[in-house]
């Protein structure tokens, strides 16, 4: 079964979103921290995705996505291809449900990511990310089992299960009488950044958005400027496994390009400072990609000084060994 899907979710769609998700997905808090505050120069909402049940807000798109489909679809079954994140959010939800699920996930993937992924039960099919092409197996193998594939952002279903996260953002900020100034918001194929642009814009259209990519992969800061969707270098390679993608998503792209005042990039070594911040201050483990939000506030790639700014860790699915490397550089 094709779950291609080429019309932009709206706000609604992100709030009925909510209301299907919530029973099973649990809002995360909105934290804040006078030594983060401090050394930044201004005030920082940290919204900790990395807190989901299955370590990141892919279970928000999965969830909403899953949800929407009819009894035949549910007993077909889905396909999904990962890096990891979005593959355990898939293998959870369609456990929750009873579906069986396949994924595509690169060879290389974290083993913490691998092991979690089948702990739900999923069956995993695992590739070379560099020479071979994730969304052409995903579909060879949707169209042979007569499965749904389950993109893990470019579908209006994952985008507005995503958005969710904006909703939530907005919310927790009013009930504290924060008025954000900007939000900073880890990317990879876009699907989180489009979903929560839209619920924050529609809330606060004077917010500025800034996406964040690793070095090497800011092929969505780079479209931005260019008005079109570019690719990344051959040969690129990071630490942020979770935002490797290799170009903007074909949907993601014209809402993120509508709605971002911009696109940041950080190093690795940032990157991996930003855990060991988030681990030893804010008492959260992040994982490299989940953290470059927060890396780019650190760093003043984006200068908080004087403004209210919402920082995502969108992930925390970390190998305990590069968490450790972390914490001792």
């Amino acid at each position: 079964m094709s779950s291609l899907a080429t019309t932009e979710p709206t706000v609604d769609d992100i709030r009925a979103a909510a209301e299907r998700i919530h029973a099973t997905i649990p809002p995360t808090p909105l934290l804040t921290s006078p030594a983060l505050d401090k050394r930044v120069g201004g005030r920082i909402l940290i919204k900790p995705e990395c807190l989901q049940p299955t370590g990141s807000f892919k279970i928000r798109g999965a969830t909403n996505f899953i949800g929407q489909l009819d009894t035949a679809a549910r007993h077909a079954g889905i396909v999904a291809y990962s890096s990891g994140n979005h593959a355990q959010a898939v293998a959870f939800a369609a456990s929750l449900v009873g579906i069986d699920a396949t994924i595509v996930m690169p060879a290389d993937t974290p083993p913490i990511k691998l092991e979690n992924t089948k702990a739900y039960g999923a069956k995993i099919i695992t590739y070379d990310r560099y020479n071979e092409s994730r969304e052409e197996i995903g579909a060879d193998l949707a169209a042979k089992l007569g499965a749904t594939l389950l993109p893990p952002y470019d579908h209006p279903w994952t985008i507005a299960g995503q958005g969710t996260a904006g909703l939530e953002l907005m919310t927790q900020a009013d009930a504290i009488g924060a008025e954000i100034d900007a939000v900073l918001i880890g990317c990879g194929g876009g699907g989180l950044t489009a979903g929560m642009s839209l619920a924050i814009k529609d809330a606060r259209p004077q917010v500025e958005i800034y996406c964040v990519e690793p070095a090497g992969f800011d092929d969505t800061a780079r479209s931005l400027v260019a008005g079109t969707r570019l690719t990344i270098e051959p040969g690129q390679r990071s630490v942020c496994d979770a935002l490797l993608g290799p170009m903007p998503g074909i949907l993601t792209f014209p809402i993120n390009h509508r709605l971002l005042s911009g696109g940041l990039t950080v190093s690795d070594e940032h990157a991996l400072a930003a855990m060991a911040y988030a681990f030893t201050t804010l008492k959260l483990v992040v994982e490299p990609g989940g953290a470059v939000a927060l890396a780019a506030a650190l760093n003043r790639c984006f200068d908080c000084a004087g403004k209210t700014v919402a920082v995502v860790l969108s992930g925390g699915n970390v190998e305990p060994s590069l968490l450790c490397a972390a914490l001792k550089n």
